[in-house]
């Protein structure tokens, strides 16, 4: 290893690195530069001696408030659509997304920060001058303009395989926490988020279909508790900001008509026949409460359209849905429907 090493420092040439770097629109900024982002120095000893940066915004500030998304090269519809409306989620939220800058999930993720309006962080395994993959060289322009391309790698430098793992711990430190949105079981995006958990960063990953393949390595990591199951980016939120003031809404059913009453008008209409009627008195053995609380009732729930009078008594009225009312309106009379 100290030859090869030692092989590359003959043919190195930092002043030309620097040189070209310029003239590209490049900056190179190391350890203790206002720029540098301190969340790096969690690497220890594989902590980069420098970085190269292209673009119109400040790589500490942007990862300040920052995602990592991760996951397979060839994802499914499913999962690119997933990726974009977590990075537009997260970017309307004033956080940055971090992510590889490949095919698919990573793909996806920095053109949704985009659409959200936030700068997105583009970690390359090859030269900040170098377009790979080349179809996305229009993304990485757009990146330049709104987020940063970042590399170890000095101008000209081309990916190979070693440097795309070598990159995923960048992608870890630098960011809150990561997100895997499909990941098959062999994935570069869990090389990833092995890097974050070794780090004590958040690892959260997406679920998706139980018989896809492209998603194995997701359900493994869930299954193992490697990683905690998100659905929105509000979750994914709640998992890397602030305790306390990041929290996600809890997700609740629709709200019903009948959610509206109180506890005990809506045990005496759960007490309802569907079809043959019953008397006050059946209906306040069935409900248990006493007589004179369904009577009280009756003309509420008459009134608000959830039961009728029939000849042997009341039932559910099945015809149309009840009048949203809570509880028990003033003024009924008992056994009669308010104002009747």
């Amino acid at each position: 290893m100290f030859s090869s090493w030692a092989a590359r420092l003959e043919t190195a040439d930092p002043a030309w690195d620097l040189a070209e770097g310029e003239r590209r629109g490049a900056r190179l900024v190391v350890p203790g530069d206002p720029e540098w982002p301190t969340q790096l120095n969690d690497l220890e000893d594989r902590t980069p001696y420098a970085l190269w940066l292209h673009g119109e915004a400040d790589l500490r500030f942007s990862c300040l408030r920052s995602v990592a998304i991760v996951g397979s090269r060839a994802a499914t519809p499913y999962g690119t659509h997933l990726a974009a409306e977590f990075g537009a989620g997260l970017g309307e939220r004033g956080w940055s997304i971090v992510s590889g800058g490949a095919y698919g999930i990573d793909g996806a993720a920095h053109r949704g920060a985009l659409d959200g309006g936030a700068p997105t962080v583009v970690v390359l395994a090859c030269g900040t001058d170098v377009a790979y993959p080349s179809a996305h060289h229009d993304l990485f322009a757009a990146v330049r303009s709104q987020g940063l391309l970042v590399s170890e790698c000095p101008m000209g430098v081309r990916p190979i395989r070693p440097r795309f793992l070598i990159r995923n711990r960048l992608i870890a430190a630098l960011s809150r926490g990561s997100l895997v949105i499909e990941a098959a079981v062999r994935s570069g995006a869990l090389n990833t988020a092995g890097h974050a958990a070794s780090l004590n960063r958040v690892v959260a990953a997406v679920p998706g279909p139980v018989a896809s393949e492209m998603s194995a390595g997701c359900h493994r990591l869930i299954r193992q508790g490697a990683a905690v199951c998100v659905t929105t980016p509000e979750e994914m939120i709640e998992l890397v900001g602030v305790m306390g003031d990041d929290l996600a809404p809890e997700l609740r059913g629709p709200v019903l008509p009948r959610d509206r009453l109180d506890p005990e008008t809506r045990r005496v209409l759960e007490a309802m026949p569907v079809r043959a009627g019953a008397g006050p008195a059946v209906i306040a053995t069935t409900a248990g409460v006493d007589l004179e609380t369904v009577l009280s009732c009756l003309g509420g729930l008459a009134a608000a359209g959830y039961v009728e009078r029939v000849a042997k008594g009341w039932r559910l009225r099945p015809d149309r849905p009840p009048r949203q009312v809570t509880g028990k309106p003033a003024g009924g009379v008992a056994g009669k429907p308010a104002g009747g």
